[in-house]
C-alpha cells in the first residue's frame, strides 16, 4: 500500500537518493550533476519556508517518490504561479503513482493559494511526464526546442500548465 504525506525532515537522504538517480540516468531534469542530502535539504526548507507544499509517497516506510511545487519566478507577480516536480524510484514506475502525487499536489497547491501550476517537462520525448501531466488536466503551452544539452544530444523542453480554483476569473488579493 502507498500513502502520500507532508516530507519529513527523515525523508530528505531518500529525496536526495531518488532525486540523484534522475540526475544521473535521465532528462527530466537538466540537472548534471547530484545534489547533496543537504543540498536537498535546503530546497526543501526553502519550499516549506515559503507554505507550498512538499509532498512524499511512501510504500512499507520506504520513501518512493516525492512531488512539491515552488514559485515559477522569483518576482512578486509570479506569486500565484508554482512550478510542479515529481520523481519517483524506479521500481514504482509505471504504477499511476505519478498520477497520484500530482493530484495530491495540485490540491495541496491549490489549498496554499497557487491559482496555476505550470509544468516544465525536460525532453520532448519524455512521455511518462507529459501523459501523468495530460491525465491530470494540465494542457501544452508549448516545446522549447534544443534548448538543454545532456548525455550528448539537445533536449528540448514541454510546457504545460494547468489553472487551479478560480485560477485569473477572480483577483487574489
Amino acid at each position: 500500500m502507498i500513502s502520500i504525506r507532508p516530507s519529513r525532515d527523515e525523508d530528505v537522504s531518500s529525496i536526495a537518493g531518488i532525486y540523484a538517480h534522475h540526475v544521473l540516468h535521465g532528462t527530466g531534469t537538466f540537472e548534471t550533476e547530484p545534489p547533496s542530502a543537504a543540498d536537498m535539504a535546503s530546497r526543501r526548507l526553502d519550499v516549506l519556508s515559503k507554505s507550498l507544499p512538499f509532498l512524499v509517497a511512501e510504500q512499507e516506510g520506504r520513501v518512493v517518490g516525492f512531488a512539491y511545487c515552488n514559485w515559477f519566478k522569483p518576482r512578486p507577480a509570479y506569486r500565484y504561479s508554482a512550478e510542479d516536480s515529481i520523481y519517483l524510484s524506479d521500481d514504482v514506475r509505471g504504477q499511476g503513482l505519478g498520477t497520484r502525487l500530482l493530484a495530491a499536489l495540485t490540491q495541496a497547491a491549490q489549498a496554499a493559494g497557487v491559482r496555476k501550476l505550470i509544468a516544465v517537462i525536460g525532453d520532448s520525448a519524455n512521455a511518462g511526464s507529459v501523459g501523468v501531466h495530460r491525465a491530470q488536466g494540465f494542457t501544452h503551452v508549448g516545446v522549447l526546442k534544443d534548448c538543454g544539452w545532456k548525455f550528448g544530444r539537445w533536449l528540448d523542453v514541454v510546457l504545460m500548465e494547468k489553472p487551479l480554483g478560480e485560477a485569473a476569473s477572480t483577483d487574489p488579493e
